[in-house]
């Protein structure tokens, strides 16, 4: 017999296998020895009152072995010589789309402007001990995309249009911890996440698919209103025998200097991600259908991560040893805008996340174990189209305003990666910071008056925010914490209009705008999900039009 058991435990007992089977002996009048085997499917942890307490799903195997797997697993066929769609971009979009082609008999063909996923780190290193931002390998290009250098973390209201668990099983079907299906805030951790990437990649590669990395995407091949493919730049080896970047071709014939121009044809599934704004700009020269979207912009906020354990935990020793690192969630109107944080990474590190040369911007991370000196946090202020241009026609408007104020914080910051940065209290009071607490940002923080330089719209619903949440959370608004800046790759600063029964484009067939670069996502799993959906109604058109191909 199965039998699924809640409880309401102490964190001891939920940490500690013989405490919980005792606690659901006395729970349930189950006889111990009867107990062949258990295992959490759901786990949250209620710190609303001073003793925390953890709530579980318990699922016991009662007088029958256990069930050895954990998840349940996807069968992804032999797609050799099947139609082929091409995928743009090997974020999650792009690589759950590869994977759901696999399962529905297609041939995925994926292009990644940047490296794999394991020599992105040689070039995201070089962002904090040289300043040097490669434009097609950072944070956000590369193998894994955004997500793959940025935490992991796969909680998501998205839960309407697709199947939250079918992705977190695949992830572990790839190598995540299983822990993933029942945390209510799963999360893989950066440090783990990139070998799942590449066993997402070996599944692809084994099934018969292709993956092309330093290959950018440098136009759309039309026929009228239908996309037939992609004229790409791909990476020459140089003549020491090491990778150059693929850099858009610098004619319009696509030859350039270390780039190999191609074509590649079938559909496309478009999952360039939030910050590839030069395929913004191509499709704005093409005369397709895109509008300017609301974004939020703001700060990264930096405490010591004891601190908000001991905030959030109500308990002046912190977490202890059987709580995890503590979150925060934070959001409040101010003046018609919200104000929120964003991205919370306990016991993580805030990184640079820039993608070009005079940007400074910001994200956070954390590790599988959570375990770093600080906790940060993305503090944004929503910002709509209608605050930038005053008759909307720009689509291009909010890109431009993220360009222009992460220029103004590269500036501010001393033309490197160092960034601007100011004591939490001193911003909010409106006074210079002297001197700054120790931070995770590797790269360095220079003491700079971001009340004064920010958009007033920003800093001044920042300012009233942020003495609201200290209202809330005594403790919280103190000079301890570091405000540093910018952060503004929150999301899209574009939607790419498409059919909402199709999901292609709204004028041109064959064209599948898709995830967090298409407007239509907010995360990994949003993303994941809609590089699946894409990939359904591609597949579909795929096997139709271009089967005789």
């Amino acid at each position: 017999m199965v039998r699924d058991v809640q409880l309401r435990v102490t964190p001891e007992v939920a940490a500690t296998d013989n405490k919980l089977k005792e606690a659901i002996v006395l729970e349930t009048a189950l006889q111990a020895r009867s107990i062949c085997g258990m295992r959490i499917i759901r786990r949250s942890i209620d710190a609303r009152q001073r003793q925390v307490m953890v709530n579980l799903t318990v699922r016991c195997w009662v007088d029958e072995p256990m069930e050895e797997q954990a998840f349940q697993r996807t069968e992804y066929p032999c797609v050799e010589g099947r139609p082929q769609v091409i995928v743009v971009g090997a974020g999650p979009g792009g690589l759950f789309a590869a994977l759901r082609l696999i399962e529905l008999g297609v041939r995925p063909i994926v292009v990644e402007r940047g490296k794999n996923v394991h020599d992105r780190k040689k070039d995201i290193a070089r962002i904090s001990r040289e300043h040097v931002v490669d434009p097609e390998s950072n944070y956000s290009f590369g193998e894994g995309g955004a997500g793959a250098y940025s935490d992991g973390k796969l909680y998501t209201r998205s839960k309407k249009r697709g199947s939250v668990e079918k992705i977190l099983n695949v992830f572990c079907q790839h190598g995540a911890q299983t822990t993933i299906l029942a945390d209510a805030h799963p999360h893989i951790g950066t440090d783990r996440l990139p070998r799942v990437i590449e066993n997402i990649r070996e599944t692809i590669l084994r099934c018969g698919g292709e993956v092309h990395f330093q290959t950018c995407m440098t136009d759309l091949l039309l026929e009228g209103n239908r996309v037939v493919g992609i004229k790409v730049a791909q990476a020459l080896p140089s003549p020491k025998g090491e990778e150059t970047v693929a850099r858009p071709s610098p004619s319009p014939s696509g030859e350039g200097l270390g780039v190999r121009p191609g074509f590649l044809h079938g559909p496309v599934i478009l999952a360039t991600g939030h910050s590839a704004r030069d395929v913004y700009r191509l499709l704005a020269s093409h005369n397709i259908e895109i509008e300017a979207k609301g974004i939020a912009v703001g700060v990264r906020l930096e405490h010591p991560s004891q601190l908000i354990d001991q905030i959030q935990y109500h308990n002046r020793n912190g977490r202890g040893l059987w709580l995890p690192a503590a979150e925060y969630s934070f959001v409040q109107q101010v003046q018609d805008r919200g104000v929120y944080s964003f991205c919370m990474c306990p016991g993580g590190f805030v990184v640079p996340a820039a993608t070009g040369p005079e940007q400074v911007v910001v994200n956070g991370m954390s590790p599988s174990n959570r375990g770093g000196r600080w906790s940060n946090s993305g503090m944004v202020v929503e910002v709509r189209p209608e605050d930038i241009s005053a008759d909307g026609t720009d689509a291009l408007c909010m890109l431009t305003f993220q360009e222009d104020l992460e220029r103004l914080a590269w500036q501010q910051g001393g033309r490197r990666q160092t960034a601007p940065a100011q004591r939490m209290a001193d911003f909010v009071n409106g006074r210079l910071s002297y001197d700054l607490p120790s931070s995770s940002y590797a790269p360095g923080l220079i003491s700079s008056p971001l009340h004064f330089w920010l958009p007033k719209p920003i800093s001044q619903r920042l300012q009233e925010g942020f003495r609201i949440f200290g209202r809330k959370s005594h403790g919280f608004l103190t000079n301890e914490a570091t405000v540093i800046a910018v952060e503004t790759r929150t999301s899209a600063p574009v939607r790419i209009i498409r059919n909402g029964e199709t999901l292609q484009h709204i004028r041109l067939e064959g064209l599948y705008p898709c995830g967090e670069g298409a407007g239509y996502a907010g995360g990994i799993v949003s993303a994941a999900i809609d590089g699946e959906r894409c990939a359904e109604a591609a597949a579909a058109y795929s096997c139709s039009v271009f089967s005789g191909a």
